[in-house]
């Protein structure tokens, strides 16, 4: 019994990472949004995606995230002070082109006959090569009270939750 309530809870665990980073808190040092007060009307605001979440999507939660931190806050607005978006990009390779499932690791090459072993290294099917590419956006932002500023990096907050709002997915509860 105790054996299936590990595997259930492993296939759970397996099944929330499936997909891109939902619009959620990453405090517990997962992937999500974080915020960190600077002063009192100051704010670093990021937002991290798995290797899944595209970089747009990363941006529109950072832009989101701001702008409920504002209204949260008691604001109207935000400005855009500095912003970043930084990508992690990984290749990886799976599966060993020298690997036997009788323990033989030898491969050598003859000029008339090619590749002698158990497998071709340089068209084994099992072996794959891929990129990984992950993005996390920052930005540093001042809160504002009243109208928006006429500034290409103010923001009217409940303009952009009311925008974005239909774009952002949220964590599945079950």
């Amino acid at each position: 019994m105790l054996r299936l309530v590990a595997l259930a809870s492993s296939a759970a665990l397996l099944a929330a990472c499936g997909g891109p980073t939902p619009y959620q808190s990453g405090a517990s040092g997962g992937y999500g949004y974080e915020q960190t007060a600077i002063e009192s009307d100051r704010y670093l605001v990021s937002f991290s995606g798995n290797s899944l979440t595209e970089r747009e999507t990363v941006e529109t939660f950072l832009l989101f995230r701001a702008a409920e931190l504002t209204v949260e806050q008691g604001f109207d607005h935000f400005v855009l002070v500095r912003r970043d978006t930084e990508s992690d990009r990984r290749t990886v390779t799976t599966g060993d082109p020298f690997y036997s499932p009788f323990g033989m690791r030898y491969r050598y090459f003859h000029p008339t006959y090619g590749w002698y072993g158990w497998r071709d290294p340089f068209w084994d099917n099992e072996v794959r090569t891929r990129e990984i590419t992950r993005y996390e956006a920052q930005a540093e932002i001042v809160f504002g009270r009243g109208p928006a500023p006429d500034d290409p990096a103010a923001f009217d907050a409940r303009d952009v939750i009311s925008n974005l709002g239909p774009r952002v997915t949220r964590p599945e509860t079950g």
